[in-house]
C-alpha cells in the first residue's frame, strides 16, 4: 500500500482523537461550571460536595495531560512521516470538521 495513503489514514485518526480529547475537556469544564452553579442554586455551603469538585479537577487535569500527550504524538508522527520520505502536506480538507463542543465561542464586543 502506498505510504501516503497509510499516512493519511493515520492522520485522520490522529485528528479525530485530538478532537475527542478537546471535546472531553470542554464537556468536563462545562460540567464543573454546572456543578458550581448547582451548589449556589440550592444554597449550600462551600464545603458541600467539595470532595466531588476536587475529583472533577483531577479528571480535568488528566484530560489536560492527555491533550499534551496528543500534541507530542502529533509531533512524533510528523517526524516519522518525514523519516519515511513523505513530504506531502495534509490539507484542511483531510481534517475532520470541528464539532460545536470543541469549537471556540465567538468573540463579541463588551461594554
Amino acid at each position: 500500500m502506498d505510504k501516503v495513503f497509510v499516512a493519511k489514514r493515520v492522520a485522520k485518526k490522529l485528528f479525530e482523537t485530538e478532537a475527542a480529547v478537546d471535546g472531553a475537556l470542554v464537556e468536563a469544564a462545562e460540567l464543573m461550571g454546572e456543578m458550581l452553579k448547582a451548589r449556589k442554586d440550592v444554597s449550600t455551603s462551600l464545603v458541600f460536595a467539595d470532595d466531588v469538585q476536587v475529583k472533577m479537577m483531577e479528571a480535568m487535569k488528566a484530560l489536560s495531560e492527555a491533550r499534551t500527550a496528543m500534541v507530542a504524538v502529533h509531533t512524533e508522527l510528523n517526524d516519522a512521516k518525514l523519516r519515511l520520505g513523505i513530504r506531502t502536506k495534509m490539507g484542511l480538507e483531510d481534517k475532520p470538521a470541528i464539532s460545536a463542543a470543541t469549537e471556540a465561542p465567538a468573540m463579541r464586543d463588551v461594554g
